[in-house]
């Protein structure tokens, strides 16, 4: 009557004894397990040339900085810090195209003036010079390994402290020593068809004595999408977010005069919202060469606006005719007068258009390519180099001030004004603070906080997206006559898809843990093995098969 209670005395003792080593198993293999949003380096190809990051999933152990000059890193995961980046050691790497299994680079969670990381204050003007160097380097080179973004978290801060203080610093974390892996599972990356970018134009007509397309006309222009690292995180706040919400803010000023017969103006106003920006203003050539020859000839000047958001005392005219044109001469006297009664200054920068090369550094260049005369009030004294400063990361909410946009409109409108009602040189303020005309602040902060929310790269911002209705209808409510260009971006640019995923955090054992943990599992098995001996064959059993077979001898003939 015993047998059946020690047998199931030790059928129970061995289910215990299985849970427990169950629960040891995942407590230690699948141990500070956690997940992280990340955003991926941009993957394109220039004229069939790829470049950025060309691989998306990710499955290596984690290392960071200091490393051995000599450490293989073709099966690590570097985990950088944006604040502690060496960029020469970076730049070693990608320039002599050095083996690496990914790059995960943590970003600050703000970029205000001044912020605390690691107990350190960081000046604005240091993490700006950091990322614009790092863009430069990971956009224009090919990365055969995953490259992504993040922001710094106590995730982060944890797993940093625990790599550096486990030494995995000095030799990258191996399957031999353990540490942590970092795991994207993400498909590889598609080819996008060629975007459609939306040009947006709507018309303030001016006052009908005959006929109004006879009348001279103003035209305002922005270009509204950008470019950056991490298409995921290219929101441009202030280049060109700011041009954006100061041309909607000037729309709805003159939509006030216009719409009353008695204050409406001899010059027709042409609103342009272009997209291609960052691709060499390819919507806006698009938008011009789509014009009726009789419209463009009617344009007496087009002021486009860029990155009007971070400028202080100066802001510059940037023109491709000669200041010393009478044209020329005369928008930027009509804009220094009103600055000058603003108490700040106009600069004027002249660059003259190359015809035989294609790239062009402003917007009002395009203008100028179809013999129209044009300008660009930017903050920015010199021209971005080709697709820098459309987009960055350090280009957030931050970065434009809603009273330099306002100064700018404010700007834009009195001269405007002035010329368009004959009051050149007399000190009016018709846009006075505190009347029915002043420039609404809230209105522009309310564009530039939309703006900041929305990455606008032109292959990931659909006809159909949310932004582009909403630009569409905020034109409609100032102007008439609303009218959307799609067109096909041209063909140069090939871009790919996956431009966000998920990262997961694994701790994971040494060699010596899973040499203890064989050892148990193989006690486990043998302890499994002779319960099911005993209790099925005897313990008589048992002995004989761990009992050394006699050696029978062989009888001699």
């Amino acid at each position: 009557m015993a047998a059946p209670a020690t047998t199931e005395a030790f059928s129970l003792s061995y289910s215990m004894f299985s849970l427990l080593l169950i629960l040891f198993a995942c407590v230690e293999l699948g141990d500070a397990a956690s997940a992280v949003h990340v955003y991926r380096l941009i993957q394109y190809d220039l004229g069939g040339v790829p470049l950025g990051s060309r691989i998306s999933h990710l499955n290596h152990h984690a290392a960071s900085l200091p490393l051995d000059p000599n450490a293989d890193l073709s099966r690590s995961a570097l985990l950088l810090p944006l604040l502690d980046l060496d960029l020469s050691f970076l730049t070693d790497y990608i320039t002599n195209k050095k083996p690496l299994g990914g790059l995960v680079i943590l970003l600050p969670q703000k970029l205000g003036n001044k912020f605390a990381d690691f107990g350190k204050h960081v000046d604005l003007t240091r993490v700006k010079s950091v990322l614009n160097q790092l863009e430069d380097l990971l956009v224009h080179a090919e990365l055969p390994y995953p490259v992504y973004f993040a922001y710094e978290s106590s995730t982060f801060d944890s797993l940093l402290g625990d790599i550096r203080g486990k030494n995995f610093s000095s030799q990258p974390a191996t399957s031999t020593n353990g540490g942590y892996k970092l795991v994207i599972s993400t498909p590889e990356a598609k080819k996008l068809s060629p975007p459609t970018i939306s040009n947006f134009q709507g018309w303030l007509p001016g006052q009908k004595d005959g006929d109004a397309e006879q009348l001279p006309t103003i035209a305002i222009v922005a270009s509204y999408d950008t470019f950056g690292a991490a298409p995921a995180l290219s929101v441009g706040s202030d280049s060109n977010g700011s041009g954006v919400a100061a041309l909607l803010e000037i729309a709805r000023l003159f939509s006030r005069l216009y719409s009353n017969p008695k204050t409406r103006g001899k010059y027709n106003l042409l609103f342009g919202l272009t997209s291609g920006g960052p691709y060499n203003y390819n919507g806006t050539q698009k938008w011009l060469r789509s014009f009726d020859q009789r419209v463009r000839e009617s344009i007496d000047y087009a002021i486009c606006l860029n990155s009007v958001g971070s400028w202080e005392n100066d802001l510059w005219m940037h023109v491709s005719k000669p200041p010393e044109n009478v044209y020329i001469k005369e928008i930027y006297d009509g804009f220094s007068e009103v600055a000058q009664d603003m108490g700040f200054s106009i600069n004027v920068k002249h660059k003259k258009i190359n015809i035989s090369n294609s790239r062009v550094a402003w917007e009002h260049e395009q203008f100028s390519r179809f013999r129209v005369t044009a300008l660009t009030l930017s903050g920015l004294s010199v021209a971005p180099e080709f697709l820098q400063s459309t987009g960055n990361l350090h280009d957030t909410r931050k970065s434009a001030d809603e009273k330099a946009v306002a100064r700018t409109v404010k700007l834009v409108a009195e001269s405007l004004a002035r010329q368009i009602y004959g009051h050149k040189g007399k000190k009016l303020d018709i846009f006075a603070d505190g009347s029915s005309l002043a420039v609404n602040v809230h209105h522009i902060q309310s564009w530039l906080d939309l703006l900041s929310r929305t990455p606008r790269v032109a292959p990931f911002l659909s006809k159909n997206n949310p932004f582009i209705a909403a630009l569409k209808k905020e034109l409609s409510d100032h102007t008439v006559e609303v009218h959307v260009q799609n067109e096909v971006l041209d063909g140069t640019f090939t871009f790919y898809d996956s431009t966000e995923a998920t990262l997961n955090i694994y701790q994971v054992a040494g060699v010596t843990f899973d040499f203890l943990f064989l050892m148990v599992l193989g006690s486990y098995l043998i302890v499994l093995f002779s319960f099911l001996v005993i209790t099925t064959r005897g313990l008589d059993d048992l002995i004989n098969i761990f009992r050394r077979p006699a050696v029978r001898k062989s009888k001699s003939t």
